[in-house]
C-alpha cells in the first residue's frame, strides 16, 4: 500500500484494505518517524509541519482506526516506535526528540485508558539503528552525510527492532511491556554539556 500516513483519507483507505484482506487487526505496529538535525530556529516551517504530521498525527490517526475494534473484542496490541531521543536530549535533536517524547507519553496514556480492556500498548525506544532510509530522509538524500552517522559503528538493525516487537506480541495476553529501550553496545550516554570560559 502506498500512501501518506499523515493523511486521514489514506489511513482510512489503508485500514479498510487491511480489514478486507485479513479481517480483524490484532496488532498495530506503528513504525514511522522522520527527523531533521536542528531546532526550530533552523528548521523550516514546512519541515516542522511534516515532522509533526508523520511522527505525531499519523500515530493518532492509525490508533483511532484500530482501538475501537480492539476494545470491543477485548484484545489487541499497539506497538509504537519511539526513540531514546524521546528520553534523553542531544544537540540538534530537539524537534525530533520532542515528537518521540510524545510517542512515549501517548503510549503510557493509552495504558491508563485501556486498563481492564485486554488491549495492550507498548513503546519501543531504539537508539542508533542503521540499515534503513531514516538518515537518508533526515539529510534529504545526502548519502554521504547519512553514511557518516553509522561510520565505524555496529548499530541496531531493523531486524533487532522487529524481533523485539515479535517478542512483545507473543507474550501471554495478560503481560504488557509499557516501554523498552534498546541501544547498540557502541552507543552510550554522553556527559552533561558544560561551557567553559
Amino acid at each position: 500500500f502506498v500512501g501518506d500516513v499523515a493523511s486521514e483519507a489514506d489511513v482510512q483507505r489503508l485500514f479498510g484494505e487491511a480489514r478486507a484482506r485479513f479481517g480483524a487487526i490484532d496488532v498495530l505496529h506503528h513504525n514511522v518517524g522522520i527527523g531533521k538535525t536542528g531546532g526550530p530556529m533552523d528548521t523550516s516551517a514546512d519541515d516542522l509541519d511534516r515532522i509533526h504530521a508523520v511522527n505525531v498525527r499519523s500515530l493518532l490517526l492509525c490508533s483511532r482506526q484500530v482501538l475501537p475494534d480492539m476494545v470491543a473484542r477485548g484484545s489487541g496490541l499497539v506497538i509504537n516506535i519511539g526513540s531514546v531521543a524521546g528520553h534523553y536530549p542531544y544537540p540538534g535533536g530537539n524537534v525530533y526528540g520532542a515528537t518521540k517524547a510524545f510517542v512515549e507519553q501517548f503510549t503510557l496514556n493509552l495504558r491508563a485508558d485501556l486498563v481492564g480492556t485486554g488491549v495492550r500498548a507498548t513503546n519501543i525506544a531504539p537508539g542508533l539503528c542503521g540499515g534503513t532510509e531514516f538518515s537518508n530522509v533526515r539529510f534529504k538524500g545526502d548519502d554521504a552525510a547519512a553514511a557518516k552517522v553509522y561510520e565505524n559503528t555496529q548499530p541496531l538493525t531493523a531486524k533487532d527492532i522487529a524481533d523485539t516487537a515479535y517478542w512483545i506480541a507473543t507474550l501471554p495476553p495478560h503481560v504488557n511491556v509499557n516501554s523498552i529501550e534498546l541501544m547498540p553496545t557502541c552507543q552510550g550516554f554522553s556527559p552533561f554539556a558544560v561551557k567553559r570560559t
